[in-house]
């Protein structure tokens, strides 16, 4: 499902208007990728969390040249489910 898609799909479910469901996934990106930009996480029970993984500094090979480099430290967003998800997407 592509964005698109996913518009259409929240305004038949919300019964709203395509602009509006725009609005609403817009809106809620944004206020995801704020509180994760600010080191916080997003909370949603039953369905999962959203939240910031921090990767320590390393050292790693070049695969081409197999020469040893180092990769920097990094933060990367991560979604990890909730309980009540995992059931349902196992059946």
């Amino acid at each position: 499902m592509n964005k698109t898609e996913l518009v259409a799909a929240v305004a038949e479910k919300a019964e709203i208007s395509r602009k509006d469901a725009e609005k609403v996934l817009k809106a809620f990106t944004d206020v995801v990728t704020d509180e994760l930009v600010k080191g916080e996480k997003v909370q949603m029970v039953g369905f999962g969390t959203f939240e910031v993984a921090e990767r320590a500094e390393r050292e790693g090979r070049n695969p081409k040249t197999k020469e040893p480099m180092t990769i920097p430290a990094s933060k990367s967003p991560k979604f990890k489910a909730g309980k009540a998800l995992k059931d349902l997407v196992n059946g």
